[in-house]
């Protein structure tokens, strides 16, 4: 049973012996459905669970303790909600607050910045650039405080002057799996999609389960990790170190095997890793900088070779961005390193591990893999995670390059109002989720969609493209 349809059902029950158990339960399921999460089954395994649905659960589970003094830790918790659902988490935060703990939260949701008390903003850009307390104070400070998430407090979705035309159609016909009613839809080719919808909608059946098992060509560009080991990272993904191991070669006139840190000129002690993992069996494991290399990864002799400067070691430790600049003058390489600084991920190291990277992070980096693909049905679902509001401009100019530069075809699974507005064709599923969604609630153009009855989606786009006196805020009476 779903838990919706628990709380349904508790609600009716009359047996006065058994009253408190019955009020605890239905305290507890009711946590479950205000938070968003009232399409999930008793049974359902949490293995199966997003992210964002772990965390929420979660946070339910430590709503009913009766602690009080406690310091509770949430990293994005509005990963994966729509925004209705966002006021419902902020609520469910103030409770815990108002319980007697202090509640800190890592977001860059608007809304979710918008209900704090207290705002530590850090800044003022990413990587190197960043790691600075920019701004502390209260949110109506913030807003005036010339920071990147001040600038941006106040901003609100546009929408496109135009559309694209789609170049032709792909069809989906009586598509049933899970809560899917007999769905049969035409998504447009040659345009930017956004598939929206409250959590548990059905939004990644319909795009994961039937349309990409119909289109197995498909570039799904999801967040799992990128396949790799402990070696593998950020030079190595995106191919950048072939091109970079050659130029070395070149520059020096010996062979590039030297240059690759699994090759021979790998130091001998860490075998190329820099540092030298220690396993304890049954403790954590221990990771320290290797005495010989001292974590530079190669031999001395290797590190003798210099490139403008710079030896192999070096070229690793620097950002995409100022490997960038670096090589400007390497056509090889620079295209390789442009795609990923346009895609945000302009503060990696080149020798970063993969393994150290976000969810967001890892979905963007396989993002960037991709971008010399022409003519590729590109699905990504929710590409705004782990961005800054000043980022998702980027974002929305990636989308469109692949779409206009690469005569491509972008399918998006989306919350974000920005995203959406800024599509060229929406399609929204609900209008709840679990056994009450899985129904087109809409099909057409951001602008249209405002109009759209009974859609959460179209409800809250026409508040976010209100003016600024009309637009619904977080009510200042729930901040202290």
């Amino acid at each position: 049973m779903e838990a919706g349809q628990l709380l349904d059902m508790l609600a009716a029950f009359d047996l006065p012996v058994a009253a408190p158990v019955v009020d605890a339960l239905a305290k507890r399921v009711g946590h479950l459905v205000d938070i968003g999460l009232g399409y999930l089954s008793l049974d359902r395994g949490t293995a199966t669970l997003s992210g964002g649905e772990s965390q929420r659960i979660k946070i339910v589970r430590h709503l009913a303790s009766t602690l009080t003094d406690m310091l509770y830790v949430f990293d994005e918790p509005s990963i994966g909600l729509h925004a209705r659902d966002v006021q419902r988490l902020t609520d469910l935060l103030f409770a815990l607050r108002d319980n007697g703990n202090t509640v800190l939260v890592v977001e860059h949701d608007r809304d979710m910045i918008a209900a704090a008390d207290h705002v530590v903003d850090i800044g003022p850009g990413a990587g190197g650039d960043g790691g600075k307390v920019v701004f502390t104070g209260s949110v109506d400070a913030l807003a005036s405080s010339g920071t990147l998430t001040g600038q941006h407090m106040d901003a609100r979705p546009r929408l496109k002057d135009e559309v694209r035309e789609p170049t032709g159609t792909l069809a989906i016909s009586r598509a049933s799996l899970h809560n899917l009613r007999d769905l049969s839809l035409e998504i447009p080719t040659g345009v930017v999609t956004a598939v929206s919808g409250v959590a548990g909608s059905g939004k990644s059946t319909l795009v994961y389960g039937v349309f990409c098992a119909g289109h197995p060509d498909a570039v799904v560009v999801d967040q799992s990790a990128p396949t790799a080991n402990r070696r593998s990272n950020t030079a190595t993904y995106t191919g950048a170190l072939d091109p970079i191991r050659k130029a070395f070669a070149k520059a020096n006139g010996v062979s590039p095997a030297l240059f690759s840190a699994n090759s021979a000129g790998a130091c001998e002690t860490c075998e190329g890793m820099g540092v030298i993992y220690t396993d304890l069996a049954f403790l954590d494991g221990i990771t320290s900088t290797c005495e010989t290399c001292h974590g530079r990864r190669f031999t001395e002799s290797v590190l003798a070779y210099h490139l403008d400067g710079a030896t192999i070691s070096d070229v690793l430790e620097m950002t995409v961005g100022e490997a960038l600049e670096f090589f400007a003058g390497h056509r090889a390489v620079a295209p390789i390193l442009r795609a990923v600084v346009d895609v945000g991920l302009d503060y990696l190291r080149l020798g970063q591990p993969l393994t150290s990277l976000s969810g967001g992070e890892c979905q963007r980096i396989k993002l960037a893999s991709h971008l010399h693909r022409q003519g590729a049905i590109y699905v990504l679902d929710e590409p705004t995670t782990g961005l800054h509001m000043s980022d998702i401009a980027r974002l929305l100019d990636v989308l469109d390059r692949l779409v206009d530069e690469r005569a491509g075809t972008v399918i998006v699974i989306e919350h974000n109002l920005d995203v959406i507005a800024h599509a060229d064709w929406v399609i929204d599923l609900g209008p709840d989720g679990g056994s009450d969604g899985g129904r087109i609630m809409f099909q057409g153009t951001p602008a249209d969609l405002r109009d759209a009855p009974g859609s959460h989606t179209a409800t809250h786009l026409r508040r976010a493209l209100r003016s600024e006196e009309d637009r619904d805020r977080i009510p200042p009476t729930r901040r202290r």
